[in-house]
């Protein structure tokens, strides 16, 4: 059974979770659709929540195992309190960019794949799976990258199938969200939840 639920609830929700620095992770493989969540997300919210990509961390030659520098230079420090300083990598340019920091916000938001790793899943306040079919997510990629990038998907997908196999990230969410939903919805303000395990207080929801 799903059920509807618009983004300003679940923004709502997050707020009335506990704790000074609120992570909420968004995960799911490559052209699920975490990108557009957290921007739809983070636009409900209105409160400036910042976002941070697991792009800005992944690289050609590491796509997967980046996450010790995101541990010690993002999750670590936020939850202390203090500013999270990286430098993105530049997928143009094929190494770091400048720096960027991060100040402890209410709620930050990490999106990406990896976004709910085991290292610090049981730091956030929230965990968001999206689920979306595995062809439509490759055609999404080839169609957002181009063909010649083809080669690089299929390597990409390896690495996120064994993420997947080995830490289980949708077996640990808390929410699991329709990356490609048959309902009709708006899909600026609303999306289709698939399952749910109740971490932070549950909205009105209308059932399908």
């Amino acid at each position: 059974m799903t059920a509807i639920r618009t983004y300003a609830q679940l923004a709502d929700e997050i707020r009335a979770a506990a704790g000074p620095v609120r992570i909420i992770g968004i995960d799911g493989c490559g052209g699920a659709g975490k990108t557009t969540f957290a921007r739809r997300l983070t636009a409900a919210a209105d409160d400036n929540w910042p976002t941070i990509h697991t792009d800005d961390f992944a690289t050609h030659d590491e796509p997967m195992q980046w996450w010790p520098r995101m541990l010690d230079q993002v999750i670590q420090p936020l939850l202390a309190g203090r500013p999270a300083t990286f430098r993105p990598y530049d997928w143009m340019q094929r190494r770091p960019g400048e720096p960027a920091t991060i100040a402890p916000s209410e709620v930050v938001v990490i999106e990406g794949v990896g976004a709910t790793r085991a290292a610090w899943r049981d730091r956030l306040a929230l965990r968001i799976w999206v689920d979306t079919d595995s062809d439509l997510r490759l055609r999404r990629g080839l169609e957002r990258d181009g063909d010649e990038l083809a080669d690089f998907w299929r390597s990409w997908r390896e690495a996120e199938d064994d993420y997947v196999e080995a830490e289980q990230p949708l077996q640990h969410a808390d929410l699991v969200v329709a990356g490609d939903p048959a309902e009709r919805l708006d899909p600026e303000r609303e999306f289709v939840v698939l399952s749910e395990q109740q971490r932070v207080p549950a909205a009105t929801t209308r059932g399908h």
